[in-house]
């Protein structure tokens, strides 16, 4: 009885809310003339408090339009604002910003709803030897990551060098599937110097440039690595995790002027990889099985980061001057 009456109000409330919020509304389009939309856009900054206000306050419009409107293609972004102006009787020519700044957040909301597709069908893609680009792209990542040493065959201990857990990288990528050799390929190919250096750091942690000053302060027979690529797989199961959760979109939102696209993702594995690199050194594990632990302390460490509206997890990739009067 106690549960239902909890229910029962929180459903009152619910609506009670609801309904005040509307009312609250109402009375300030009397006062200042100006729908939320215009409200948002010309009081908010551009960025993640913008749109993700704006990507709010349509979802939970009344109008249908509007509902939709965060789910239309790229390509009718442009009448979807046009039949928004025209709802609410906003006339363009007036409020020529209006539309360019509609359009701005448009452009990220429906762009981050695209970016989740993209990122999902490569992780249900599973690995297959069969594959000559699937393999071309595993070839590639060993070609990166150690250019000084070939490959003496396809199946081999080698692979063990670079972080995998036998001699047959395919069954690692099992979890995360095509996704896990996308990031770990961009990092090996577009960051070259420095994924070189976090697999070295990894294999030879007592050694690593990135810790002289905290090795110097501790017990260096304490100094415990890790495999390069399971790593990998797994910061791209948590990078994905972020992305279908929401919680980035105040990264993405704060650095693509437009739609976040799978370049950002991938650039948001490289920092993801460096940090957590870091962040393994400064936690100085007892061994390898407080890995669980390490990770999730990191994990939450970086929500909290992305709860701020202001955050750029990167910000040396963000084309934030793309952002300016937008």
């Amino acid at each position: 009885m106690k549960h239902f009456l909890r229910m029962l109000i929180q459903v009152c409330l619910y609506f009670y809310c609801k309904f005040l919020w509307r009312c609250l509304k109402f009375v300030m389009r009397k006062l200042t003339g100006r729908c939320e939309l215009q409200r948002i856009c010309y009081n908010t900054k551009p960025g993640a408090s913008r749109t993700m206000k704006i990507e709010t306050s349509l979802r939970e419009s009344k109008s249908k339009l509007l509902q939709t409107s965060v789910s239309v293609h790229p390509d009718a972004i442009e009448k979807t604002i046009d039949d928004i102006m025209e709802l609410k009787k906003i006339n363009p020519d007036i409020n020529p910003q209006l539309g360019i700044s509609l359009q701005a957040c448009l452009l990220q909301i429906v762009g981050y709803r695209n970016l989740i597709a993209d990122v999902e069908k490569l992780r249900r893609e599973p690995y297959d030897s069969d594959n000559p680009q699937h393999e071309e792209m595993l070839l590639k990542l060993w070609k990166f990551l150690k250019p000084n040493t070939p490959l003496e065959s396809r199946i081999s201990k080698q692979w063990c060098e670079i972080g995998f857990q036998g001699d047959d990288p395919k069954t690692d990528f099992r979890g995360m599937g095509l996704l896990g050799l996308y990031n770990l390929q961009y990092f090996a190919e577009q960051d070259a110097t420095a994924a070189q250096q976090v697999l070295s750091d990894s294999l030879h942690p007592k050694c690593s440039k990135f810790s002289k000053a905290e090795w110097e302060k501790k017990r260096v027979d304490k100094a415990i690595g890790y495999s390069f690529a399971i790593v990998g797989i797994n910061i791209t199961d948590l990078a994905y995790n972020l992305l279908i959760s929401g919680a980035l979109k105040t990264h993405f939102y704060n650095i693509a002027p437009e739609a976040p696209t799978l370049s950002h993702f991938q650039q948001t594995f490289c920092y993801l990889m460096h940090e957590f690199h870091k962040f393994w050194i400064e936690e100085d594990p007892m061994d390898i099985m407080e890995f669980n632990r390490v990770r999730e302390k990191f994990r939450k460490r970086i929500i909290k980061q992305l709860q701020n509206p202001d955050m750029a997890l990167c910000p040396h990739f963000a084309a934030s001057e793309g952002l300016i009067n937008m």
